[in-house]
């Protein structure tokens, strides 16, 4: 090291030994400690010696640019980590099962949505894509076909995924809320119920809105009140009525879904168009209270309302 820095003008001893050897002083050693404590922060032995004998040569560019390379290096350091990280979570059995790992997780990262949704599909016919890998691309993706294959192979790995989808409702980016729901929505199981539910609390009024559709679907009476209220503001209100009739299927839950559309229909302030679309939302729900709604509604002073619920209890009478 020693003869290195000599040769490079760097270090020169200030004499030598009879045989030959240097002789530094302590003012040579001086130096030498602060070429190794400069090279300690990254730079080159060239800057390392315009450092040491360019007065002109000030720190405060230089030591930017090395904070600059350093955030680089780290980022670079981070990304393989987490690329061998999901290798390793993939358990590969051969080196043929690391090589199609790596082509389907550069794959899912490619700019060609085609190529995205063929690794998708694929993650699940062959090696698996770490389950990381499939949420990260799925709360990311914009294109609505690539976004549709990664949340159905999500539901197909289970629910290895859930915790990192539950991090995604409480995103400060709206877009990654919605996706974070919208995937939870599609892996049918008990664990994806529960976040749903404990979705229905969450300050995001879309994230809310696609939890209660989910839930409705599958028979979680807490959807009712926001079911009812997206069938009041006109929001996917079609979905939301589907919702409430499959959960009126059940007697207890029928009476109470149809109070819920008759008292909205009692407010006021309900728009027109707001009580066209309660009034059909009682259209599939049965019993005794919805049917008495209807009737009262079929005499409405609203004429469209008057005539979807005559027209309905039409239909209820002829079953």
């Amino acid at each position: 090291m020693l003869r290195h820095y000599d040769s490079l003008g760097l270090v020169r001893p200030t004499g030598r030994t009879d045989a030959g050897y240097r002789e530094y002083s302590s003012e040579d050693i001086r130096r030498i400690f602060h070429i190794e404590s400069l090279r300690s922060l990254g730079l080159s032995l060239r800057e390392v010696r315009r450092a040491l004998d360019d007065p002109g040569f000030t720190p405060s560019e230089l030591v930017d640019d090395l904070i600059r390379q350093t955030r680089e290096r780290i980022a670079g350091e981070t990304e393989l980590l987490t690329r061998l990280r999901r290798i390793d979570a993939a358990e590969p059995a051969g080196w043929e099962d690391v090589l199609q790992i790596v082509v389907l997780l550069q794959a899912l990262g490619s700019k060609s949505a085609g190529k995205r949704q063929r690794a998708a599909l694929s993650s699940v016919e062959k090696v698996p894509v770490p389950v990381e890998a499939l949420v990260e691309a799925a709360l990311s993706e914009t294109d609505p076909n690539v976004a549709g294959a990664l949340r159905w192979a999500l539901a197909q790995s289970g629910d290895g995924g859930l915790a990192l989808l539950a991090e995604g409702l409480g995103s400060p980016v709206a877009e990654v809320r919605k996706r974070a729901v919208q995937s939870i929505a599609e892996i049918p199981n008990g664990e994806a119920t529960a976040l749903l539910q404990d979705a229905l609390a969450n300050p995001d009024i879309v994230v809310r809105r696609y939890a209660a559709l989910a839930l409705g679907a599958r028979g979680v009476a807490d959807a009712v009140p926001t079911l009812v209220d997206m069938v009041v503001e006109g929001t996917n209100d079609v979905d939301a009525a589907d919702a409430l009739s499959a959960l009126a299927s059940r007697p207890a839950l029928a009476d109470q879904i149809a109070t819920r559309l008759v008292d909205c229909l009692a407010h006021g302030t309900v728009e027109s168009s707001a009580r066209r679309r309660l009034t059909q939302a009682l259209a599939d729900i049965p019993g005794i209270t919805a049917s008495r709604a209807l009737a009262d509604l079929s005499h409405d002073e609203d004429r469209a309302v008057a005539l979807t619920a005559a027209y309905i209890l039409g239909i209820r009478n002829a079953r």
